[in-house]
């Protein structure tokens, strides 16, 4: 132990020194240390549909998937989600091939970066991003170059112009995620339009998270980047099933794609995971099966829930910006005499009994996001009326 200890070298590897403790551990911890509610994690606080989790206690007690799945997951959820594909939009997929279940996303984007992406490559991302994005990037040995989505009204913006300024010789791939965790973006087909041509013309490989992609509000529609012209053969596509069904723990994912890019992701997904949650593999065939009023009734569920929660910042003092998509609202600090967002976050339990999360901690250009704050309505309505009182009486001195 003394040589290790006295060893020049760190431990950590070095490609992973910039990432510590995760902000959602360290916030959810503050939360259960004040007895906070936690708008923190995005995480809903309700299990989803019953019947699906009925599927899962089924497949346990008859003995599917309880040993080893196959490696690319079980046939009946690769046929599920070919199927989902081709219902939603259009999009033909051959379940044996051109499908590969995942443990969740997450593992998805780990998977398809260490499999694409090599030391000196360029991965441009969308700021702000998922954290796991540049963990991942950093693993494969690639270079993280951020392209900011900068406040417009009341919307966050991607400027097209310094998208197209960012790719270099070195570019690789382009990591998209839309609907935009945290700022709650949704590109539009123009945006997009203009990213599949941009992707066709520098010829680059796309990743994209659509993870939230049953979660859109008001006018927004949600459209896969394969869909467009030349960016099928080009595009990881993935989702999962913790977002849309509820089953967030259960960590099943997906990725689909043209069989030279499965192919790819597959040979550094086995020494991954190799394989995971082979009864809830069933349960979400059975779900991704689900009639259409499920969807509708999801997504008027949590508009009424953003909208409980937006009023309640807005009450509160904050700036709030409109969620196209996804479960969480970014609210700006600086109307409340307040600019440093990870301060705020921190002493945000202890202020008002609520926790929330810093988007800053998901820039590499922190200055831009200090002031923002990203809060989760995927919560009960009593839970986020509470938690819209305990804010507007904290603002107010209460």
């Amino acid at each position: 132990m003394a040589g290790m200890t006295s060893s020049a070298r760190p431990l950590l590897n070095r490609r992973l020194a910039e990432f510590g403790t995760t902000i959602f551990a360290e916030m959810s911890a503050l939360a259960l240390k004040t007895g906070s509610i936690n708008l923190g994690q995005g995480f809903p606080d309700t299990d989803g549909p019953e019947e699906v989790r009925e599927a899962a206690v089924r497949a346990l007690r008859d003995g599917r998937g309880n040993q080893y799945p196959p490696g690319p997951g079980i046939p009946e959820l690769r046929t599920a989600i070919a199927a989902h594909q081709q219902r939603r939009y259009g999009l033909a997929y051959d379940p044996d091939t051109e499908v590969l279940v995942t443990a969740g996303a997450t593992e998805a984007i780990a998977a398809s970066l260490l499999a694409l992406v090599e030391p000196g490559d360029e991965v441009i991302a969308l700021e702000p991003y998922y954290d796991s994005y540049a963990a991942s990037i950093a693993l494969a040995g690639g270079t993280r170059v951020p392209v900011t989505l900068r406040p417009d009204g009341d919307r966050f913006r991607l400027d097209l112009d310094e998208l197209r300024d960012a790719v270099t010789d070195r570019t690789r791939m382009l990591l998209i995620n839309s609907p935009h965790n945290p700022t709650g973006t949704v590109l539009t087909r123009e945006e997009l339009a203009f990213i599949a041509e941009l992707a066709v013309e520098r010829d680059l490989l796309v990743v994209t998270d659509e993870v939230y992609e049953h979660l859109v509000f008001d006018e927004a529609e949600h459209v896969p980047l394969a869909t467009f012209p030349g960016m099928r053969e080009r595009t990881v596509t993935i989702s999962s099933a913790g977002k849309t069904f509820s089953f967030t723990g259960w960590k099943v994912g997906w990725v689909t794609a043209s069989p030279e890019l499965v192919t790819a992701v597959r040979s550094a997904k086995q020494y991954l995971t190799y394989v995971s949650a082979g009864p809830f593999q069933y349960a979400v065939a059975e779900a991704l099966a689900l009639p259409g009023s499920y969807y509708t009734g999801l997504r008027d569920d949590l508009r009424a829930k953003r909208d409980v929660l937006a009023a309640g910042l807005t009450e509160a003092g904050l700036s709030v910006f409109r969620t196209a998509g996804t479960y969480f609202i970014t609210a700006d600090i600086r109307p409340l005499g307040e600019s440093d967002g990870v301060a705020f976050c921190r002493s945000l339990p202890e202020r008002a009994g609520v926790v929330a999360i810093p988007t800053a901690v998901f820039y590499d250009h922190q200055e831009a996001g200090a002031p923002f704050v990203r809060f989760a309505f995927c919560k009960q309505k009593e839970v986020l009326e509470e938690a819209a009182r305990r804010l507007k009486g904290a603002a107010a001195g209460g």
